[in-house]
């Protein structure tokens, strides 16, 4: 998705998910691209971080404000909340274990699946947000403050 093509009053908010959603695959790749257990371990940890940082927001703050506005978003809402379930099962995995065996194999899996709800969440879940012209808004300072918060409490 074409940030430059979401409306001002989504703009903040679907513009920072999006951003998360870059890091986060720019970080699958790094881990892909590197030999280094040690360095794997890092990026898997901070990844696992970052993720959960972005389901809470999504959760608390994202989809809560997107509910009710259509059958078709409520429809992708719960799919999300299923998939973040998912990711959570793996990321709890490899936070019990970094430096394990099933790393590689829970990260692999993670990164597929991440990619999955990425592609879903802006090529259907954003662009049904900006077909019914929800004003984000005040949904991107609450995310933003509480984004903030969360980076704050686990640093």
């Amino acid at each position: 998705m074409d940030k430059s093509k979401i409306p001002a009053d989504q703009a903040e908010a679907l513009g920072a998910l999006m951003d998360d959603h870059r890091a986060a695959k720019k970080q699958f790749k790094a881990f892909k691209d590197t030999e280094d257990r040690g360095e794997k371990e890092s990026i898997a940890l901070e990844v696992c971080h970052q993720l959960t940082v972005h389901a809470t927001i999504e959760e608390e703050i994202f989809y809560p404000a997107l509910r009710g506005v259509s059958d078709e978003i409520d429809d992708m809402l719960d799919e999300a909340q299923v998939e973040h379930q998912v990711a959570k099962d793996l990321i709890a995995a490899i936070e019990e274990d970094p430096a394990g065996d099933m790393l590689e194999a829970n990260y692999t899996v993670l990164s597929e699946y991440v990619s999955h709800h990425i592609e879903e969440e802006e090529g259907e879940l954003f662009k049904n947000v900006i077909k019914e012209k929800i004003n984000l808004r005040d949904v991107a300072q609450a995310m933003a403050a509480r984004k903030e918060e969360l980076m704050r409490e686990t640093a």
